[in-house]
């Protein structure tokens, strides 16, 4: 089935694959084709906007295999569209910090609980309040921990999750259930500029701004029996997601080496058709350090959500009055969804070494991977997808279609239709607290304007987002969640 769909603003001609699939012919200096996964009723929220314009330009990256490819929720970003993928071969190609984004490892991890929601709501607003108290939020929010030292904080950049363990924030258990065993290897901290440093010893346990929350949620809809139940899900079950990344020091590092690559990209003569896609030859020293770089940040958000998590366990232990055990507090899993990573997916038939980046999405690896925790090995990764904080959240599992198609990968949220100031404007007439209440959602946040700016009438519908990848068999859904409780900078 092929028709031609003809985008207003840009005239960007679009050939339809499949249902949910379009795709955007080589032209000019694509190296491969655009292809974006999105249904008929998504397809006008890439209208009028530089995100389609966005999947072109990185497919004419130096050594990108297969396709620049574009997940549902896709919107404008630095450099890459927020929701792109691109696989580079790892002898030939390139490594671009706006394939990773500013907030290095921004990721979500669900934690489950023993409790049913309707015997504990009268007490979420004092759950929502205890948890607003215990886990800091806001721009330049410092740590729900004292100001570690510098040797604590190069020890956190090398080990990750394993050193929030170590200090005594959670379970060694944990660390089995995240994506990479909660740190990446080849950390270096001293290819960290000092201005990163300092801005991470005061931020660790902290929720930060934009879009980060964590959210209580309920579970209102399972999808599939059997997963759910691998993964310890119940109807009405208390969950909890929360979604935060590297801070200040990660959005440091990802400044400090867009200047080094901005500077490399002409000593190698990269030509690219956006300087927001400052790249660098993969194997090259400029590469290899920003790859060890970008180590050290993912594993400052891994330790980051460790300690938040631990945070929240006591602020509901202290709230409900129980103990651990009856609690339950025990985490599902947590993925990264802006990462770059080493990987080896078959291209054109044959085993190829390739950098994938994720930029605003979600690694989905596929039942019996190796990679996978041997708990979940025969139903696929658990994929977290957060909403909009008023109407719902997904969990999905990864599909061996996902290899085969997207390098393993699918979406990561919801998807903004709006930019922050025009979601100001419309909000300025709202009352937020009656709004979300409304929503059966109790809320808590720094300042107005920063909520303002993430009200769900922001975002695309993240049901519609999800189908689309259930449709098109990279992803399937096993659980939803209803958000009933709030805390955001």
């Amino acid at each position: 089935m092929s028709r031609e769909n003809t985008t207003a603003g840009d005239e960007i001609k679009l050939r339809r694959v499949a249902e949910w699939l379009w795709e955007i012919p080589r032209q000019g200096g694509m190296r491969v084709p655009g292809r974006i996964y999105a249904s008929e009723e998504l397809l006008p929220s890439l209208q009028d906007n530089n995100s389609m314009r966005q999947v072109m330009n990185v497919a004419c990256l130096p050594g990108i295999v297969g396709y620049s490819l574009a997940m549902p929720d896709i919107h404008w970003g630095y450099g890459f569209p927020i929701g792109g993928v691109a696989a580079m071969d790892y002898d030939n190609g390139v490594i671009s910090p706006g394939g990773v984004g500013y907030d290095i490892n921004c990721g979500v991890r669900l934690v489950r609980t023993n409790l049913v929601f309707r015997d504990v709501e009268e007490k979420i607003p004092r759950l929502v309040e205890a948890l607003f108290s215990s886990i800091p939020s806001g721009v330049g929010a410092h740590g729900a921990i004292p100001k570690i030292s510098l040797g604590d904080e190069r020890r956190l950049l090398r080990e990750g999750a394993r050193w929030a363990v170590g200090e005594g924030y959670g379970r060694q258990e944990d660390l089995e259930y995240m994506e990479e065993g909660g740190a990446l290897q080849g950390a270096d901290a001293d290819l960290l500029s000092e201005r990163a440093l300092e801005r991470g010893l005061r931020q660790v346990g902290t929720l930060g701004s934009g879009n980060h929350f964590l959210e209580i949620g309920r579970v209102e809809e399972i999808y599939r029996t059997r997963e759910a139940e691998i993964l310890g899900l119940f109807p009405d079950q208390l969950l909890v997601l929360i979604h935060t990344g590297s801070r200040g020091l990660g959005y440091q590092t990802c400044e400090d080496f867009l200047k080094v690559m901005n500077r490399a990209t002409g000593k190698y003569q990269i030509d690219i058709p956006d300087r927001q896609l400052a790249c660098t030859p993969v194997k090259s020293p400029e590469g290899q350090d920003y790859l060890a770089a970008m180590a050290c940040a993912a594993n400052y958000a891994w330790a980051n959500r460790q300690v938040i998590m631990s945070q929240a366990e006591k602020a509901f232990i202290r709230v409900l009055g129980i103990s651990p055990r009856e609690l339950g507090f025990f985490l599902i899993y947590d993925v990264c969804h802006n990462i770059a990573k080493i990987e080896e997916h078959v291209v054109e038939g044959k085993p190829r070494r390739v950098c994938v980046h994720r930029k605003g999405a979600t690694r989905a690896f596929p039942p019996n991977h190796p990679l996978i925790p041997k708990a979940y090995r025969q139903i696929g990764q658990p994929v977290l997808v957060p909403g909009d904080m008023g109407r719902y959240s997904f969990l999905l599992v990864g599909t061996e279609t996902a290899m085969e198609a997207t390098f393993g990968s699918t979406c990561h949220g919801a998807g903004r239709v709006m930019s922050r100031a025009q979601s100001r404007k419309i909000s300025r007439g709202i009352n937020i607290d009656q709004e979300m209440a409304r929503r059966g959602v109790v809320a808590r946040y720094q300042g107005r304007a920063t909520m303002a700016e993430e009200m769900p009438h922001s975002y695309k519908d993240v049901a519609a987002v999800v189908e689309t990848m259930e449709r098109a068999g990279i992803s399937k859904k096993v659980a939803r969640f209803r958000p009933v409780g709030i805390i955001k900078g």
